[in-house]
């Protein structure tokens, strides 16, 4: 057995030829009319036609989620209500205004918390985690209190 004598298993298939010769008749299995029946034919990628629109179609099926911003949800405290609310030397954190329910989750986030000064403060307060007005700052460490 000589290597040009070996034989594949399985024969490659061959492309079957259309519209060379007889047997087929008239239109040779290419159908009737149409781009596909023409020589030479070939269908353009249909993304083309898409590309082609976008021009006209200004915007259309453009997701805007790029477009969005987080937006940061803010709350404003004053010193008079956490004085109602806290006793002397509590730790005042956004965690512990949440359990107090004196704030709000926003979409499942724990927004920013500022405390601000109008009220009265009789207490020695201990605040961490939130934004603080100077005068609010300047009330809490009067009476001894922390702000971090």
């Amino acid at each position: 057995m000589q290597a040009h004598e070996v034989k594949t298993r399985k024969p490659r298939a061959v492309k079957k030829v259309v519209g060379r010769g007889g047997k087929r008749g008239k239109t040779s299995g290419r159908g009737t009319k149409g781009q596909d029946a023409r020589a030479g034919h070939r269908k353009r990628p249909q993304m083309r036609d898409t590309i082609k629109k976008l021009p006209k179609l200004r915007g259309e099926g453009v997701s805007r989620n790029q477009f969005k911003t987080e937006f940061t949800h803010y709350v404003v405290l004053n010193l008079g209500i956490l004085n109602l609310e806290f006793k002397a030397g509590d730790r005042v954190t956004p965690k512990v205004l949440l359990e107090h329910s004196l704030v709000e989750k926003k979409g499942n986030k724990v927004p920013i918390i500022k405390i601000l000064g109008s009220g009265v403060l009789d207490k020695k307060l201990d605040i961490r985690g939130c934004l603080i007005s100077e005068s609010a700052k300047t009330a809490v460490e009067k009476l001894g209190g922390t702000v971090k």
